[in-house]
C-alpha cells in the first residue's frame, strides 16, 4: 500500500508544472504533500487520481501502474479534492449510499452507514447537504473518499476554512486513517504538518526541493537570527562577527545571520549595537521549524556569502 511515482513530468504548453520529479510515499505513514501556491501539488495529484495523464514517467498506487490500469488503480484510491464538490440536495445518507453505489456497492448499504460512523456524521445522516456547516462537509467528503475502504487517501487542503475545534477534529480523523492507510496529505498550514505527519515533501517550480522523515528535516535545521535595525547596516559588519557563518538580508534594514551557535551571535549582536550606537528594532531566533525551512526553500532573498 504505497504510492510511487518516477520520473514523472507534465507541462501545459510552454509552462512545465512538473518537472521530472520522483518520490514515494509510504502506508501506515501521513505523508505532507507541500508547496507555494503554483508549485505544482495539484497536478502532481491529479496525475497520482489518474485525472491527469504526465508526458512522462510512471505512477504506481499499491503495487498497480495508473497509466496501463487506470480502473483498477483508481478502485484504491479516495480523493478529496480541495473544491470538495457535494450535491448539496441530498441528504447525508442518502449521498454516501449513492456514492457507495458508484464503487459497485449498491446492495451493501453497511458501507454508508460504516463512514457514517467512522467520521461521526451519524446524528447529521438525515439533513440535507447544503444544511451542514462546513466542518461537517468535510466529513462528508472524506467519508466518501473512504466508503470503498481504498488502500490511499488523498487529501487537498482538508482543514481549509474550518474553525479551531473543526480542524482538531478532522486531524484526528487523518491520524486514524493514516494507521493503516498511505495518507498523501496537501496543506498550508504547517503546524497542521507538524501535528501529524511522518513525512515531508516539498515541491517548488514543479521540482522536489525536500523529501525526508519529518524528524530528519527538522533536526538537519540550524537556528539562526532574525535582526532588525533602525540603521541601514554594511553587509560586512555582520559578517566579521564571531559565530556568524553566513548573512541574509531580508530586506533593508532586516538580516538574518546563520551560524551554529545562535546565543553567541546574539551577544555579539549587542554588542555591536552598543558599540556602534546602533537601534535594534526586533531581535527573535527563527529555524528548526518546518515554516522557516519550507520558506528557505521556496523564498528568494538575496544571500551574502
Amino acid at each position: 500500500m504505497s504510492i510511487r511515482i518516477e520520473h514523472i513530468t507534465k507541462s501545459y504548453g510552454a509552462q512545465v508544472a512538473v518537472n521530472d520529479i520522483s518520490f514515494e510515499a509510504k502506508a501506515g505513514q501521513i505523508t505532507g504533500f507541500l508547496g507555494p501556491n503554483g508549485a505544482g501539488k495539484s497536478t502532481t495529484m491529479k496525475m497520482i487520481t489518474g485525472f491527469l495523464a504526465p508526458d512522462a514517467g510512471e505512477i504506481w498506487v499499491d503495487g498497480v501502474a495508473v497509466l496501463k490500469e487506470p480502473i483498477a488503480a483508481k478502485r484504491k484510491i479516495g480523493y478529496l479534492p480541495e473544491s470538495n464538490a457535494l450535491y448539496y440536495d441530498m441528504y447525508v445518507r442518502e449521498y454516501l449510499r449513492f456514492t457507495a453505489a458508484a464503487h459497485g456497492m449498491a446492495k451493501d448499504k453497511s458501507a454508508a452507514e460504516a463512514a457514517l460512523q467512522r467520521v461521526g456524521l451519524l446524528p447529521e445522516a438525515h439533513k440535507k447537504i447544503g444544511q451542514l456547516s462546513k466542518g461537517y462537509k468535510q466529513r462528508v467528503g472524506i467519508a466518501a473518499a473512504i466508503i470503498h475502504d481504498p488502500a490511499v487517501v488523498i487529501l487537498d487542503e482538508p482543514t481549509s476554512g474550518l474553525d479551531p475545534n473543526q480542524i482538531v477534529d478532522i486531524r484526528q480523523m487523518i491520524c486514524e486513517l493514516g494507521k493503516n492507510k498511505t495518507v498523501l496529505l496537501s496543506t498550508h498550514i504547517m503546524q497542521e504538518v507538524e501535528a501529524i505527519c511522518d513525512s515531508v515533501i516539498i515541491i517548488n517550480k514543479g521540482n522536489i526541493v525536500a523529501n525526508d522523515r519529518l524528524d530528519h528535516l527538522t533536526a538537519s535545521q540550524h537556528q539562526s537570527l532574525r535582526v532588525g535595525f533602525e540603521e541601514a547596516l554594511e553587509t560586512q559588519w555582520l559578517q566579521r562577527l564571531a559565530g556568524v557563518d553566513n548573512v541574509v538580508r531580508i530586506n533593508t534594514h532586516t538580516w538574518e545571520l546563520q551560524g551554529s551557535d545562535v546565543d553567541t551571535i546574539r551577544r555579539q549582536v549587542l554588542q555591536l549595537a552598543q558599540t556602534e550606537n546602533l537601534n535594534i528594532t526586533s531581535i527573535q531566533k527563527t529555524g528548526g521549524s518546518l515554516e522557516h525551512i519550507f520558506r528557505s526553500l521556496t523564498v528568494t532573498v538575496d544571500t551574502v556569502n
